[in-house]
Parts: C-alpha cells; sequence; structure tokens
C-alpha cells in the first residue's frame, strides 16, 4: 500500500508541475492551427534544394501534430509536390517538438533542456532531410501519392487544416476549442501513461541503479531503440524523460529518448517505405539515428563544460509559479483532461 501511495503521489507531483505549462503550450499549438494558412507550407517545399528541407523543418516545428497525426499532412504536402528531403524533414520537426512540449520541456526538465530540444529537433530534421535527398539522388520524379496512403495510428486525427475564416475573435475562439478538444484528445492517454511511468520511475527505481550506466553512447543506443518503433508523443515522451534522468541516466541519452520517440513509430516508417520508397526511409531512419546520438553526446559534453547540473534545474522549475497559479491551472485542465481520456478510451474500445 505505502508503494502505491508513493507512485500515486509521484504522478500527481509531476502533474502538477506540468499542467500550467501543458494550457500555454496547447493553447498556442490550437492558436498556430487556426490562424496559420495552409497554402503557407505548400508553396515553399517543392524544391529538391537545401532551402526547401530548412523551411520544412521550420515550418513543421511549431505545427501541434504527433507523429501518427503528421502522416496525412506530410503525405499531402507530397501529392502537392513537396521534395522527398522536404517531407522527411517536415516528418520529423513536426512530432519532435512544438510549443506544448516546450511549454512542458521547461516545465519539467528546466530552461537548458527547453531550449536544447527545438534545438536539437530543428537540426535533426534539417540533416536527415538532406540526407534523404542525398539517398534518393538520381530516382524518376514519381507521379503525386494517393489519398489512401494518408492513414494514422488512430480511427481519427486532427490534421484537417480548414483554411482560417472569420475574424480574429472568431479563428482565435476556433483555435482555442480545438486545443482543448482536439489536440488534448490526442495527447491525453498516452500524456496520462507518461505521468505514470515517470510516477513509478520516481518511486520504486534508485537513482543507484542507473547512474552509473545512465550516460555514454551505449546508454543512447538503448534510448534510440526503445523511441523508434514505440508510439508516444512529444508532450507525453517528457514526464518520461523526466523520471529516466531523475534516476540517473543522462539528459542526452535523455533527449536520444525526446528525438526518437516522438518522430517515429511503427505507422510512420511503413507510410515512409510504401510512400517515399526505400532509399527515402533508409534516409529518414540513418539521419534520425545519428542525429539523436551526435544530440546526446553534444549535450552531455556541453553541460560538462558549462558545469550545468539538469537535475537541479528540474527541482527548481517546479517552484517558479505560486501555488494558486498551479492549482488554479489544474482545476481549468482537468475536467478537460479527463473528458478527452474518456473519448479516447471510448473510440478504443468500440474498435474492439
Amino acid at each position: 500500500m505505502d508503494t502505491f501511495i508513493a507512485i500515486l503521489s509521484a504522478t500527481w507531483d509531476m502533474y502538477l508541475e506540468a499542467v500550467p505549462w501543458l494550457i500555454v503550450g496547447i493553447v498556442a499549438a490550437g492558436l498556430i492551427h487556426a490562424l496559420m494558412p495552409s497554402g503557407l507550407m505548400m508553396k515553399w517545399l517543392g524544391e529538391n534544394k537545401v532551402g526547401s528541407v530548412i523551411r520544412a523543418a521550420l515550418i513543421g516545428a511549431p505545427l501541434p501534430l504527433c507523429s501518427c497525426g503528421v502522416l496525412p499532412a506530410a503525405v499531402e504536402l507530397r501529392r502537392d509536390g513537396a521534395s522527398k528531403g522536404a517531407t522527411v524533414s517536415f516528418l520529423i520537426a513536426t512530432p519532435e517538438t512544438g510549443p506544448d512540449s516546450v511549454a512542458i520541456s521547461y516545465a519539467l526538465l528546466g530552461p537548458v533542456m527547453a531550449v536544447a530540444r527545438p534545438f536539437a529537433a530543428v537540426m535533426s530534421a534539417i540533416f536527415s532531410g538532406l540526407l534523404t535527398n542525398v539517398f534518393v539522388r538520381g530516382e524518376t520524379r514519381v507521379s503525386p501519392l494517393p489519398a489512401a496512403a494518408a492513414t494514422c495510428c488512430t480511427d481519427r486525427c486532427s490534421t484537417e487544416h480548414v483554411e482560417p475564416t472569420g475574424g480574429l475573435g472568431v479563428r482565435t475562439w476556433g483555435g482555442v476549442r480545438y486545443a482543448f478538444t482536439d489536440i488534448l484528445d490526442d495527447i491525453a492517454l498516452w500524456l496520462a501513461v507518461g505521468l505514470v511511468v515517470a510516477g513509478l520511475l520516481s518511486a520504486l527505481v534508485e537513482p543507484e541503479v542507473l547512474g552509473t550506466y545512465g550516460g555514454g553512447i551505449g546508454a543512447m543506443v538503448v534510448m534510440l531503440v526503445v523511441g523508434v518503433p514505440i508510439y508516444v508523443c512529444a508532450t507525453a515522451s517528457t514526464p518520461i524523460a523526466a523520471g529516466l534522468i531523475a534516476v540517473g541516466v543522462s539528459p542526452g541519452a535523455a533527449l536520444v529518448f525526446l528525438l526518437a520517440g516522438p518522430a517515429t513509430n511503427i505507422a510512420t516508417l511503413g507510410v515512409v517505405g510504401k510512400d517515399l520508397g526505400a532509399r527515402a526511409l533508409a534516409g529518414y531512419l540513418l539521419g534520425i539515428s545519428l542525429s539523436a546520438i551526435a544530440s546526446g553526446l553534444a549535450l552531455d559534453a556541453l553541460l560538462a563544460v558549462w558545469g550545468v547540473d539538469i537535475a537541479v534545474q528540474m527541482a527548481a522549475a517546479g517552484e517558479t509559479l505560486p501555488a494558486w497559479a498551479v492549482w488554479g491551472s489544474a482545476v481549468v485542465l482537468t475536467p478537460f483532461f479527463i473528458l478527452s481520456l474518456w473519448r479516447d478510451l471510448r473510440r478504443r474500445w468500440s474498435r474492439g
């Protein structure tokens, strides 16, 4: 019984730390979805050049789509003429980071990780896109992809981007509604799983167990192997990373998980291989793997040089807001969070 209470307490404490920033993040993501014209993404990504790959990463990074939800959007870009390198860059940057994941990273991991994560995500996307362009060089341009390629991990995705209509107030309200329904529906279950996993790690794993083996390239390869095939969104992966760091895994190894986990899963790999080809899939996987490990090694090296202790920043990050703001945020978000969990579980149950 004491163990159960310890797990529950650790999970609740992490939820309280995350909830104010989660509200900020999902609202920002909803507003981006509601206010950004879809044509802005389509017209800059067609050329098989460095510029299109960079633009795809920068456009994709703030969008509120997970690794499954991004598939239809990426396929649509490809159908509209985006190069394979730009498509891969968009596929990686979009789920790896976003306003919600940056906000929760600041709350749970501290300011250094909140900056390092999106920077590494964009660099990873650009590197992978450029590598893909090298791998597919000389291929004959194929005909547009069929709409059937736009599949998702679930029976719904919040990816249909309707061109903004109405006045600014109408669009803003629509973005807020979208944030507390569609976006929260997409992340609620996996965020809950992530918080529970983090609570388990915090309550049950002694720091000494992983402290000795928590850093270096070996630990990063393990994080890569774990992260690539599973489905976990950027927001939900954050409490897991916080739990890993708390029990002795290095910030660099945790960063590898934060990059590889959200960027890929079995469904994404299948769509990339089927619709972009084996060469593009090779560039996609190799680019993510090399850039994630390089980012992890660079982060650990920089932290050692600067003398920064991420664990100390994690402890301080949760103390930056007054208690009334934390509990007020929990009162606002928790009913929506429970409703989103209920809708998601009901959909999964109905699918049998």
